[in-house]
């Protein structure tokens, strides 16, 4: 992240991403090297190029000037393509000089470990502390396609295609850190893509990715962002990035990789960089106001349909075809997004049934058969009259053959769509994935093509989203005062875990509704108050030292008498200790038996990048096996728990299943929020916290049991019992 810690400003970057100058230090005459190759990359940029090495006084046909003090004035991006033993004096050389920033190409810093991260910081600091913005190391470098600025040493990736475009066209600004990947996109101009910067970060030493959707965020061309992370070892810094642009009306669309343990090893290795918890980052980026994506493929074309569509005016869409089979396909595509299909109303259908053959339909999807390709007045009114149709923000007309001849039909579509103020969406079904039509479909203002009919629902989906979203401010209100000497009293506790009626009493505290329990230390004092509240109950094994109660033998359900209670503490006790010799059991605790209901996990857990995260899922003792849960950096706010139940694969079962009653999702989320802010306020001194279950009938929702972990005490207590 940056040096200093903060989000840079756009006029801080200015000079190094939108430079006027550029300077090379390390150019050379040998063939293929870096300087040569980024020299010749910028020889459509608009301003000079200096090239700078002591032992040559001439490189390229130009001078070549021994130091960058000797330059005829102070560049505004210099790019190092010296050893990396080299970068620390030519930094200070460009420092004395007040250069406008510098980028360095040289691998061997942080990738290579704690001496190469040392120096990669020290490095960093030096250019933060120059008011000179350093981009890398190990970086491919970046372009600017406004200016001609193709500062990198990458082999041309067409790179006239996107200076020679309308900047108009240029909707899109791409940023990575692989730098590989981030340029493999922009070769999407072949076919019509077109993009404002290419910016790739590297090691993210100083600018990072957060940094460059800031800059974005603010660049008249660019009008959507695209993203591909690895990790970010500040993701508060890049949350404020995706809700700056949010707020300038840009959408920040994110795909991120190292979803699993392996791919989050790989990305470490590869850049320095600190993968966290994928689905943390997509509750994060989704509620700064951001569009996280899944699959690489999907990127480009969801940031484009942000970029060159209105907003809706409504959430449904028709479907129009030529194919009934390919009607089929985005019928099931709309169901799994849950894009809504509103049958056309009575005036639309008149004019559909009175053009359309008697084999065609009528009904959404609207099937005009190929009998368009012969009668194109046919067409116009079919498409008008739904284009009229006040509950369609959009309509989809699916593109299975790319021929000659579709060319005049798709330019027809751009006219009617800009006329009625709505994007026609093009699903390009076509193996000719370049075929005729699809420049021509991706030049217009108002069409907007996907290359894949999942990912195109699905992008549909999300533009809606994104128009109705709610953002929550930075400082968020809070349900709970904070727990004065919380972080404290777990500290306190780091022999051992928080025993459950501990943990109990600290959420209680925070508002979390318990469930009521007695504690007792013998057979006959726990029939006694078993007694008292009421059979059946439940018996649990009370010690600090059992994290995992079932696995000891230490839970005991629907205990119907005092005498069951009092032989049960007896034959339990035998086996906890069987189980776990050296554990301290301190006695058991009697609950009353919860009512039949959902069963609901809520937990926290400590990320190395985000610090606490609030998990919610599908609970009891198949949580682990189903894993149907969700993560978000704490705390949340109840609106940002519902999106988080709604996110569940099982959350239907919310609305009631079988002899289970439905559950008040927003109680449920309130209670969510509750345990966030425990989480969020315990920070490093909590290791993982575990509320399962939440049983929840209608209203009726209680914890009736419940795990605390402190930091310190995490290891030994997965050791235990």
């Amino acid at each position: 992240m940056s040096a200093g810690g903060r989000l840079y400003k756009a006029s801080e970057l200015q000079r190094l991403l939108a430079p006027k100058s550029v300077a090379i230090v390390g150019a050379s005459t040998r063939e293929g090297s870096f300087g040569m190759l980024t020299f010749k990359n910028l020889h459509r940029f608009a301003g000079p190029v200096w090239t700078v090495n002591p032992r040559y006084d001439e490189l390229y046909g130009q001078p070549c000037y021994a130091s960058v003090r000797d330059l005829p004035e102070a560049p505004d991006c210099v790019v190092l393509v010296t050893p990396r033993d080299a970068v620390r004096g030519v930094l200070e050389e460009c420092a004395d000089i007040g250069a406008g920033g510098v980028l360095v190409f040289a691998s061997g810093f942080g990738e290579m470990g704690e001496k190469g991260k040392a120096l990669e910081r020290e490095n960093a600091l030096l250019a933060h502390r120059a008011g000179m913005p350093l981009i890398g190391p190990n970086a491919l470098g970046f372009v600017n396609y406004s200016n001609g600025g193709a500062v990198t040493f990458h082999p041309p990736l067409d790179f006239e295609r996107g200076f020679d475009a309308e900047p108009a066209q240029r909707r899109v600004g791409i940023v990575a850190q692989s730098g590989a990947l981030g340029f493999s996109l922009t070769q999407g101009m072949r076919r019509g893509q077109f993009f404002s910067h290419a910016l790739a970060c590297g090691n993210s030493s100083d600018v990072d990715v957060a940094d460059c959707v800031a800059f974005m965020a603010e660049d008249p061309e660019a009008k959507a962002i695209a993203v591909i992370l690895e990790g970010a070892p500040a993701p508060d810094r890049f949350e404020a990035a995706i809700k700056q642009a949010a707020a300038a009306g840009k959408a920040t669309v994110v795909c991120k990789m190292a979803r699993g343990e392996k791919g989050a090893a790989a990305a470490a290795s590869h850049t320095g960089s600190l993968a966290g918890a994928h689905d943390a980052y997509r509750s994060m980026v989704e509620r700064a106001g951001g569009i996280f994506v899944d699959e690489l493929e999907a990127l480009v074309d969801t940031a484009r349909l942000f970029a060159k569509s209105p907003p809706p005016v409504a959430e449904g869409t028709c479907i129009v075809c030529t194919s009934g089979g390919a009607g089929v396909f985005l019928t099931d595509a709309c169901e799994d997004a849950g894009v809504p299909l509103p049958h056309p109303s009575p005036e639309v259908e008149k004019v559909l049934k009175a053009r359309i053959p008697e084999f065609g339909s009528a009904v959404n999807p609207v099937d005009v058969t190929a009998q368009v390709v012969s009668d194109r007045q046919s067409l116009i009114d079919c498409l008008e009259a739904v284009l009229d149709q006040d509950d369609y923000g959009s309509l989809v007309v699916p593109h299975p053959i790319a021929i000659e001849t579709s060319i005049p039909r798709i330019q027809l579509m751009g006219d009617l769509a800009k006329k009625a103020g709505k994007p026609v969406i093009v699903p390009w079904m076509s193996s000719a994935l370049e075929g005729p039509g699809l420049l021509e479909a991706e030049a217009s203002d108002s069409i907007v093509v996907f290359h894949n009919v999942r990912h195109c629902m699905e992008g549909v989906a999300s533009w809606w989203r994104w128009h109705a979203r709610h953002v929550e401010p930075i400082d968020k209100p809070r349900l709970t005062e904070p727990s004065a000497g919380l972080s404290a009293h777990l500290a306190a506790s780091a022999g051992g875990a928080v025993t459950e009626r501990e943990a109990k009493a600290i959420l209680a505290g925070y508002g979390v509704p318990v469930i009521e329990e007695k504690a007792a230390s013998s057979a006959e004092e726990a029939g006694r108050l078993a007694s008292s509240l009421g059979f059946p109950v439940v018996m649990k094994i009370d010690s600090p030292d059992i994290a995992h109660k079932t696995e000891a033998g230490g839970i005991a359900l629907n205990l119907g008498s005092a005498e069951a209670v009092a032989a049960e503490f007896e034959a339990m006790t035998a086996r906890v200790k069987r189980h776990a010799p050296k554990a301290r059991i301190e006695g058991v605790l009697v609950q009353r038996m919860a009512p039949k209901g959902v069963e609901i996990v809520v937990g926290a857990r400590r990320d190395p990048a985000f610090g606490p995260l609030v998990v919610v899922g599908l609970g009891g003792v198949l949580v682990e096996l189903m894993r149907d849960s969700v993560a978000a950096p704490a705390p949340v706010t109840p609106r940002e728990a519902l999106d988080m139940l709604a996110r569940l694969r099982g959350a239907a079962i919310l609305d009631g299943f079988r002899d289970l009653p439905g559950v008040d999702r927003d109680r449920l989320a309130e209670i969510v929020a509750r345990v966030s802010e425990f989480a969020f306020d315990a920070g490093d001194a909590l290791e993982e916290l575990d509320v399962n279950p939440l049983i929840c009938r209608g209203e009726d929702i209680v914890a009736v049991d419940a795990l605390i972990i402190p930091a310190a005490a995490a290891e030994p207590d997965r050791k235990a019992g």
